[in-house]
């Protein structure tokens, strides 16, 4: 049974090219519809893309182009968990291409101006660790760095 909550995004006009490269990057994600303006539609928009239903590891998505008034801001992103350091380069450097822009503590934003948070599962148990001094230390670089880095989270955390 499908959810009957999930995330709208308004695009300008890039929604296929999103969906396409979000997909492209997480896994078990496709696109499932797309779905073009009528004859008729305003502004010169018939038969141009006008949304995109795709699926995100099972999450549903739902795509619009429907011109700049709307921009996307870090109120809202993806959150993106994932078990090792190759994952984390793999989905941020898939995810800053072609003009993306690289943020604080694991942000980003992709070209299309959406914000992601990359996230390795290690950064939840350093954390939340018992000792409150080991957390510290891992909280202290994690704020230090952009992308994040496991090894580098449990160098600190290791102190």
């Amino acid at each position: 049974m499908l959810s009957s909550v999930h995330p709208f995004l308004w695009f300008d006009s890039e929604a296929e090219q999103a969906a396409a490269l979000y997909t492209s990057l997480i896994p078990n994600s496709r696109v499932t519809a797309t779905r073009t303006y009528p004859e008729g539609a305003p502004g010169g928009m018939a038969g141009k893309v006008m949304s995109v239903s795709f699926e995100l590891d099972g999450l549903p998505v739902e795509a619009l182009n429907a011109g700049p008034q709307f921009r996307f801001t870090e109120a809202f992103s993806f959150y993106v968990s994932v078990d090792t350091q190759d994952e984390v380069d793999r989905l941020w450097d898939g995810l800053i291409a072609g003009g993306g822009a690289p943020s604080q503590c694991g942000w980003l934003k992709d070209p299309y101006g959406l914000s992601w948070q990359i996230v390795p599962r290690v950064l939840d148990e350093l954390l939340g660790d018992p000792d409150p001094a080991r957390a510290q230390r891992a909280m202290q670089a994690m704020l230090g760095m952009q992308k994040l880095d496991v090894a580098g989270l449990r160098a600190a955390a290791d102190g």
